[in-house]
């Protein structure tokens, strides 16, 4: 199966699954609060809320570049298995905790062990697909975390007909369950290349450092970080905030704002998704710079959505503004890799992209944070529509700057 020619799409199917047990484990803390803070009454408060779902970003943004030099330098199958499995454990273990510390550090090992996934996640997929299929794959990718972000925004609803604890416990045994799976059928590509490449220690480290500072003195490569992680501000303030802009804007039970507003997003990025990984593979077949002008694309319908996502407070208004900013923010998240690619060397990418991680996480964990303390003080639909002037920054930044030669740095 390995060698064959539909493998690189078993590839995706087999990383799908991850992506959305990735996302699911993640999300359903957010939509669980109410649930939670009965029993740990520490959560009644959104700032302490917030600090929760904040110490998973910054961990997982620390370890987000460490986990790229894993990835391009070790066999990415068994990083992957080791990661699926240690946070579907911790995921399990959070059923059983019943203090907010215990939370606390659970959700930041969670940090550490999901952040090895998506650089060698994407890097994988990269270099099973050439540029014909390439923004689609990643596209398809995608769509497992938009669906793990829906199924975790169930999580109210679950818990409320079990309990909180029951739904950690099932969604952990999932997920080890299926890093079984992945054991028997995914392969990484450069597994041969692995086995017989041994570098002492001394050139390992040299290669390391050159690898850096390639990195580095890539101008393209610190504008991409810039319109990432300007993205990635709205990015995680709906993945954490949006059940609750939704609840408080509509005057909904978290119970239904939870699986509308997750639902919302990921029915919409789904579509965003494919529509920008088809569109970018025919435009840059025909024009260099495709891929860019796509995201762009994307990058700017979700500027409208977060304007009218703050200040709407009809059903009709909230949910269409979730809708557009979801396509659009599918179409400009099909494209990060591939744009990467056209940038920086097949060597680097698993590393390039944990920096970009880094970065884009650190934003989130920012945002999250701050939207806590607005949250608070009654101000997080003026905050989510702060946030469109930092989106057409960044959107200026990748038009102007980013010109790309070639579809694929070797």
């Amino acid at each position: 199966m390995k060698n064959s020619k539909i493998y690189p799409w078993v590839v995706v199917a087999l990383l799908w699954g991850v992506a959305l047990l990735n996302y699911m484990d993640r999300q359903m803390l957010s939509t669980m609060k109410d649930a939670m803070q009965m029993d740990i009454t520490e959560l009644q408060s959104a700032t302490n809320f917030g600090r929760l779902m904040a110490v998973f970003l910054w961990i997982y943004g620390f370890m987000s570049p460490v986990a790229g030099m894993i990835a391009d330098r070790l066999n990415r199958k068994w990083l992957i298995v080791g990661s699926l499995f240690v946070w579907s454990a911790v995921t399990y273990l959070m059923g059983i905790a019943d203090t907010f510390q215990q939370i606390f550090w659970l959700r930041a090992l969670m940090g550490v062990s999901e952040a090895l996934y998506i650089p060698a996640g994407l890097s994988l997929i990269a270099d099973y697909h050439s540029g014909s299929s390439r923004s689609l794959a990643v596209g398809i990718h995608m769509t497992g975390l938009y669906t793990g972000q829906a199924i975790g925004g169930f999580g109210a609803t679950v818990a409320a007909a079990f309990s909180w604890h029951t739904t950690f416990h099932w969604f952990g045994i999932i997920g080890i369950a299926y890093a079984v799976v992945l054991m028997l059928f995914l392969h990484d590509k450069k597994t041969e290349k692995v086995k017989t490449e041994r570098p002492s220690p001394g050139t390992n480290q040299s290669s390391l450092g050159k690898g850096l500072r390639v990195l580095f003195t890539n101008t393209a490569f610190w504008v991409i970080l810039f319109y990432f992680a300007a993205s990635s501000l709205p990015g995680w303030a709906t993945k954490n905030w949006l059940p609750t802009l939704f609840a408080e804007n509509l005057n909904l039970p978290m119970s239904e704002a939870g699986p509308i507003s997750t639902i919302t997003i990921a029915v919409s990025s789904f579509i965003g998704v494919l529509l920008g990984g088809t569109l970018s593979d025919r435009w840059v077949q025909k024009n260099l710079r495709g891929r860019v002008y796509t995201g762009a694309i994307g990058l700017g319908m979700t500027i409208p959505s977060l304007l009218l996502l703050g200040c709407g407070h009809h059903i009709v208004a909230v949910v269409g503004a979730g809708l557009l900013f979801g396509i659009g923010f599918g179409i400009f998240d099909a494209n990060n890799m591939p744009i990467l690619c056209q940038f920086v060397s097949a060597k680097q990418r698993a590393t390039a992209y944990g920096v970009m991680n880094m970065i884009g996480v650190f934003a989130g964990a920012f945002i999250t944070d701050l939207l806590g303390q607005w949250s608070d003080g009654g101000d997080l639909g003026l905050g989510f529509s702060m946030l469109a002037i930092v989106v057409a920054a960044a959107l200026c930044a990748q038009l102007y700057f980013l010109r790309p030669k070639t579809d694929n740095v070797e």
